[in-house]
């Protein structure tokens, strides 16, 4: 969510939002990238991170939802979702 909502955010900034080490963000992050749901891209000495939020929700038990579903439920904007 913290992505999505500031793609520009620094893992020190993620870390200390969610209460954790900006070590445990650099690996959530890094997990997200890996599995193909986050795209990191450099630009200067910063990264840029980018939610691929068209993928499907991995293992949803209602098929058919989007990550943008989940997040715009978590981020307070169910109106968006197309139920």
């Amino acid at each position: 969510m913290h992505i999505a909502h500031d793609p520009d955010a620094r893992l020190r900034d993620i870390g200390m939002n969610l209460g954790i080490t900006e070590r445990r963000a650099y690996d959530i992050v890094n997990d997200l990238v890996v599995g193909g749901y986050v795209v990191k891209t450099k630009i200067g000495r910063r990264n840029r991170y980018e939610v691929l939020d068209h993928l499907p929700i991995p293992d949803a038990k209602e098929q058919g939802r989007a990550i943008r579903d989940l997040l715009h439920l978590l981020m307070g904007h169910p109106g968006n979702l197309a139920l």
